[in-house]
Order: C-alpha cells, then sequence, then structure tokens
C-alpha cells in the first residue's frame, strides 16, 4: 500500500491541529495513499480533545499494520513520547522528539518507494535550544540521506521557484553561486519538472544574482562570469533554460505563463513573490534527494494551535502532492 507519512513538526504549534483537523473531512477518505502520523498518540488525542473534534486516534506499532483512510480516525505510529503536549507554547524538551520523530520519517522512505514524507512546521529556534544544531529541513534530509544536491522547490498551481542557496546569511550568497551549483540546480529542477509533473521538456527562466542581472558587469560580475557559463552548458544539455534575468521583472504575468519554473539565487530573491501569490495553496517539495518528501509553505503558528482557527489548506495541498509523487515516481 502507498503510504504518506506525516512529522507534525513543532507539538505546541498547529502541525497536530492541522492533520486531525483534515481526518474529519470528506478529503480525507480522497488520498489513494494512506496517511499515517508519527509520533506519540497521546499528542494527537490530547490535541483532538483541545479542538473538540470526534476524531479516533488509532495507536499502532509497525508499519504493517496501516489501513486505509477511514473517515474521522488518524493512524499513529508511535515512535516516542512527546515530554510536552500542551499546546501554544515552546518547550525546548520537545526538541529531541521533533528530530527523532523526522529523523524515522526520512529513515523510512529511504528504505521503501512506497512512502513519501509530508512535514509540519518547525520552530528552529527551539531546536536550537535543545542543542541540536537544526538549519531546516532541507539541510537535514540532504545530511540523513547522504544526497550532494538537496534543493528547495516551493510549487504552487500560478508559481514554482527553486532555491540555488536555503538558509544562509545574505552575506555569504555570492560566494556559494558557483558554475558547478548552477548546473546541478539547473539539472535537478528539469529532471523534477519532467519526472513528477510530466511536462516534456519545462521551461525554465534562471534569475540573476544582482540588481538588473548585473547590467553588464556595472552591478556585478556574477552573471557573466559564473551564471551565465553555466547557463550554456545546461543549454547544451538539451535544458530550455533562460537568462540570466533581473528579478524584478521576472514575475510579470507574459512571463508567470511562459515560464515553467523559476531559479533563485538566494531565499528572500523569489519567496517573497512566491508567498504573495499561493500563500496557504502551496508546498515546499525537497529535490535532488532519494525521497519524496513534501512540506506545508507556513509556519508553526503557536498562537491560532488548540484553537481551531488554523487552515489545513496548505498540508492538503500537500498530501496532494505527495500522492502525485508517489504515482508519478
Amino acid at each position: 500500500m502507498k503510504t504518506i507519512l506525516y512529522s507534525a513538526g513543532e507539538p505546541g504549534g498547529i502541525g497536530p491541529d492541522i492533520i486531525i483537523q483534515l481526518s474529519s473531512t470528506k478529503f480525507w477518505t480522497s488520498s489513494k495513499a494512506a496517511i499515517v502520523a508519527l509520533g506519540d498518540p497521546d499528542l494527537f488525542f490530547s490535541r483532538a480533545s483541545e479542538l473538540k473534534l470526534e476524531v479516533e486516534i488509532i495507536s499502532i506499532n509497525n508499519l504493517d499494520e496501516v489501513k486505509p483512510n477511514i473517515l474521522g480516525k488518524l493512524q499513529v505510529l508511535k515512535i516516542e513520547e512527546c515530554p510536552d503536549t500542551s499546546s501554544g507554547s515552546l518547550n525546548p524538551a520537545n526538541g529531541l522528539y521533533v528530530l527523532n520523530v523526522l529523523d524515522k520519517g526520512i529513515r523510512v522512505c529511504m528504505d521503501d518507494g512506497s512512502f513519501a514524507l509530508v512535514t509540519g512546521p518547525i520552530q528552529k529556534n527551539n531546536m536550537l535550544d535543545c542543542g541540536k544544531p537544526f538549519v531546516g529541513h532541507t539541510e537535514y534530509i540532504e545530511e540523513v540521506t547522504k544526497a550532494k544536491n538537496a534543493f528547495m522547490m516551493m510549487s504552487s498551481d500560478k508559481l514554482k521557484v527553486v532555491l540555488a542557496t536555503t538558509h544562509i546569511p545574505l552575506k555569504d550568497v555570492s560566494q556559494k553561486i558557483t558554475k558547478d551549483l548552477i548546473i546541478k540546480v539547473g539539472q535537478a529542477t528539469f529532471k523534477y519538472l519532467k519526472n513528477y509533473y510530466q511536462i516534456p521538456k519545462p521551461k525554465i527562466a534562471l534569475l540573476g544574482l544582482n540588481p538588473h542581472a548585473g547590467e553588464r558587469g556595472m552591478l556585478g560580475k556574477e552573471e557573466i562570469d559564473v551564471i551565465q557559463g553555466a547557463l550554456d552548458d545546461l543549454k547544451i544539455l538539451g535544458m530550455d533554460m533562460h537568462g540570466p534575468i533581473s528579478a524584478d521583472s521576472a514575475f510579470t504575468p507574459v512571463n508567470l505563463q511562459n515560464f515553467d519554473a523559476y531559479i533563485g539565487m538566494y531565499h528572500d530573491q523569489v519567496l517573497p513573490t512566491f508567498k504573495a501569490l499561493s500563500f496557504g495553496k502551496g508546498v515546499n517539495v525537497t529535490i535532488g534527494v532519494p525521497i519524496r518528501r513534501v512540506s506545508v509553505d507556513h509556519g508553526t503558528a503557536l498562537e491560532l494551535a488548540g484553537t481551531g482557527k488554523a487552515s489545513s489548506d496548505s498540508l492538503m495541498t500537500a498530501i496532494q502532492e505527495a500522492n502525485r509523487l508517489l504515482i508519478n515516481g
């Protein structure tokens, strides 16, 4: 049976809420893959009670016990006890629990291609407080899977963007932008769009690093010295790549219709536009790794946890994407 594993992320946030809420909607039984939450069944039981939702929490000890989704029933594979199941607050004692749950999901997907991983939001500062360095899901998955070229793709019906660099200071970006990196992110993006979105020849826009894509070297030479050479090599490899394009004019209505995806050089070059167009309707996909992983596009929203006011739309979209990956992959 195709199975989607759900790592809820920060226990004090809305990660547990949104899967419980979704399990009580008609969408739940539309998923072709079974959905199993990972972690402590007591966390989901207490949160369901707080949300006043009549959702049955079914604790399982082995993935062989997984059954197809039933409306109003949430299967939870017990990993370990959550130290603090309270909603709306952070407890550093939960850091290792979050990491162990995530680690279990990654390793199951590494061992068996019939599984996909959907991840809920993590509070990174709380991970640091527990003594474990954690930069982000993408970087951690790359480390655990020993993948060499993991990249973050944000995907929605309106826009797809891929980040050449992720969670690093802006002052370090130019040093990280190399010809080899651009070629690798270009290849990973092309392969993903072709294999999982069934686009025969994806058309991809490569953004410049500097304002106006360097203005022919007047505002920076990375476009001339690095990006253009990588772009030429990608074209030789048969990929329909265009650029370097200035980021300030890249996302016009005409360009949004013209390109299947954009490759940005750094985090805030593309994510503000993506979230303005697609917040709550988009997903975060890790490409270039040997597992299928999708995440919601929002944070932990501690103030909404336990209130019933959190939206499950992004999680629903993430589960739809995970279904697609399991079918097309």
